[in-house]
């Protein structure tokens, strides 16, 4: 069941300031902190900026692909919510958790049926599993059945050339989070109207949902 929305790939600040002031804020917000290759990679100056701002009760994701520790150390000051995790082990991905004491998006890119089977070594690390297609920059769709059969008891967020203007009630079975950011773009940037158009069609889902599952 739909619970939430990631809009990722934030990388300016009045995107940023739009998404926190919005009547129907995301659940999370992700920034490319070590990705330099990425067109959305926010920098150490930029991230200073970003995070002194008023959440709104939104939480912040440092997006991390295979981080070292240098890294790991120089964003511990700004008080992340959770770090999504890229090409990074469970021993690993559990030495973070703990020394850092951070909520952890363990990413799993999926191709076929024994990539989603990964999940099973994270799921007693992680707090959010993210589904996504394979590649950083650019990620590709996947097919979403692959996921029927993974129990509600894993958090799932769900990722792979999602649109923005999709039926994302269809994803209600298989997803708990719904993230999105290059449906979320025209020539590049960020386009404000397609945030907004997200996200009050995710409050919509969400309200729905509530109403559905609320006893009499």
């Amino acid at each position: 069941m739909i619970k939430g929305v990631k809009i990722c790939g934030v990388s300016d600040i009045k995107t940023l300031k739009y998404i926190t002031n919005h009547s129907y804020p995301p659940q999370f917000i992700g920034f490319i902190t070590n990705y330099k290759k990425s067109k959305r990679y926010v920098t150490f100056e930029k991230l200073k900026k970003f995070l002194n701002i008023n959440r709104n009760g939104i939480s912040f994701v440092s997006v991390l692909v295979n981080p070292d520790e240098e890294i790991l150390e120089k964003i511990k000051i700004f008080k992340f919510d959770y770090y999504q995790l890229y090409d990074v082990d469970p021993k690993t991905t559990k030495l973070i958790k703990e020394k850092y004491k951070i909520k952890i998006i363990s990413s799993l890119t999926i191709n076929h049926k024994d990539d989603v089977d990964e999940y099973k070594r994270y799921e007693d690390i992680a707090d959010i599993i993210l589904f996504d297609g394979k590649g950083y920059e650019k990620s590709f769709g996947f097919d979403h059945n692959l996921l029927n059969n993974i129990p509600n008891s894993v958090k799932k967020m769900l990722a792979g050339n999602i649109q923005y203007n999709d039926a994302l009630e269809k994803f209600s079975k298989i997803a708990d989070i719904i993230d999105i950011s290059g449906s979320l773009e025209t020539n590049g940037k960020k386009d404000l109207s397609k945030i907004n158009i997200l996200l009050e069609r995710v409050n919509k889902i969400i309200n729905e949902n509530k109403k559905k599952y609320t006893p009499n």
